[in-house]
């Protein structure tokens, strides 16, 4: 069994920061790819940004220059580092992982964690 847990969401003023932590436990053996996304209400779950285990990042447009995107492979935790925060990035965030457990390859994500923006 593999959990995600997320933490760090919250109400900030727009042009505010949070950084948002996840942490992977379990019975994994390796992980490949972390990242975070996002959904709105009425809208589609959508990339915000993931990275390698080698360090290769990629972000979503609306979000670049603005978010950080980090891990600690040694922890299996995945940091998002988010400054100039906008209402428009208002939604619950959803840690994922790619990675290898007991049973194969699977695809593992976290409970959400609210990220509210007040303009």
């Amino acid at each position: 069994q593999v959990q995600l847990v997320e933490s760090g969401g919250g109400l900030v003023q727009s042009g505010g920061s949070l950084r948002l932590s996840c942490a992977a436990s379990g019975s994994i053996f390796s992980i490949y790819t972390m990242g975070w996304y996002r959904q709105a209400p009425g809208k589609q779950r959508e990339l915000v940004a993931a990275i390698t285990s080698g360090g290769s990042t990629n972000y979503a447009d609306s979000v670049k220059g603005r978010f950080t995107i980090s891990r600690d492979n040694a922890k299996n935790t995945v940091y998002l580092q988010m400054n100039s925060l906008k209402p428009e990035d208002t939604a619950v965030y959803y840690c994922n992982a790619v990675g290898r457990d007991q049973y194969g390859l699977g695809d593992y994500w976290g409970q959400g964690t609210q990220v509210t923006v007040s303009s």
